[in-house]
Order: C-alpha cells, then sequence, then structure tokens
C-alpha cells in the first residue's frame, strides 16, 4: 500500500484496518502526530486529508488511499506558520501533548475563515486540552490572523497572573 505523507510517498506493508495514526508514528516514524484517545474524540491526532482535518486514529490506513495526508511536520519545517508562531509567542502549550492537533485545527480554521469571531472559534476549535489552555489557544488565534496584537495579549496575561495557567 502507498501514502503520500506531506507530499512523498510512502509504502508500507501492514493491516489494512491499522489506524492510520499508528501508520503514520509506527511505521513511518513522524512523530508529532499524537494518540490522545483512540476515539477521534480529543483531536490530538488531527492530520489534514486532501487539506480537510481528520482525526487519524479512528481511520483504516485502507481507507486513505490516494489521498494526500498533511501532518503537522508539514504544516511548516521552520515554525514560521503565524499559528506556530503565535503558540511559541504566546507559550500556549503547558503539556503540549494535544497541542498538534490545537494547531492544525486552528490552521485549519484560519484558512476557512482568516478573521473568525470567538464564536467562530469555538464552533471549530473541537480538540480536548486537558491543561485548559483554551483561552491561550483563543488568543493564540487572534493574534495569528492579525486581530489583535502580540504585546496587546501579553500584556493581558500580564495584568493578570492567574491567566497564564
Amino acid at each position: 500500500m502507498q501514502l503520500n505523507i506531506n507530499g512523498k510517498m510512502h509504502n508500507i506493508d501492514v493491516e489494512p484496518n491499522m489506524p492510520l495514526l499508528w501508520a503514520i508514528r509506527e511505521i513511518i516514524g513522524l512523530t508529532g502526530t499524537k494518540y490522545g484517545c483512540g476515539i477521534a474524540q480529543c483531536g490530538a491526532c488531527t492530520v489534514y486529508l486532501n487539506g480537510e482535518p481528520a482525526r487519524s486514529c479512528s481511520i483504516p490506513v485502507s481507507s486513505v488511499g490516494s489521498m494526500k495526508i498533511t501532518t503537522v511536520e508539514a504544516l511548516s519545517p521552520d515554525n514560521s506558520h503565524p499559528v506556530q508562531k503565535a503558540w511559541i509567542a504566546l507559550d500556549v502549550p503547558q503539556c503540549g501533548y494535544c497541542q498538534s492537533g490545537q494547531v492544525m485545527a486552528a490552521a485549519a480554521l484560519l484558512k476557512r475563515i482568516p478573521k473568525p469571531t470567538d464564536a467562530d472559534i469555538d464552533n471549530a476549535m473541537s480538540n480536548i486540552c486537558r491543561c485548559g489552555t483554551y483561552q491561550k489557544i483563543r488568543d493564540g488565534i487572534h493574534v495569528a490572523s492579525g486581530q489583535k496584537k502580540l504585546a496587546d495579549v501579553l500584556a493581558t496575561y500580564d495584568a493578570t497572573p492567574q491567566s497564564r495557567g
């Protein structure tokens, strides 16, 4: 079976019902996409299939066919994507485990809606963050979209230390 991952063809020999996540992580060796729940609920395993976000933990590798698979590693190899830059500048992650999925979901949102409202963000960002960094995720999306200035957001964090976590 062949998989087109991040623009490169990979020949793999796996069981057809293997979840795409495990083919990406264990066979191909791209570990940025995380395992969180195994039932497509948390979003840590988010990749793009033909440009659309998908939860790879519940997709059998055999169902992918010739789709183009994009992992977080290909979003921007040097972390220069606006979402990645905002995440780094705002120190969004605490434990970081869900963040590759959060970044992929945020980038997909900004592709669809370049200037999202808080309601747009709430509707689009269904990934789970056990550390509760949802406000920082929202701020990161607003900074990445250019709707808020990084310095202004950081100033609010300095004014309210309890919001930093």
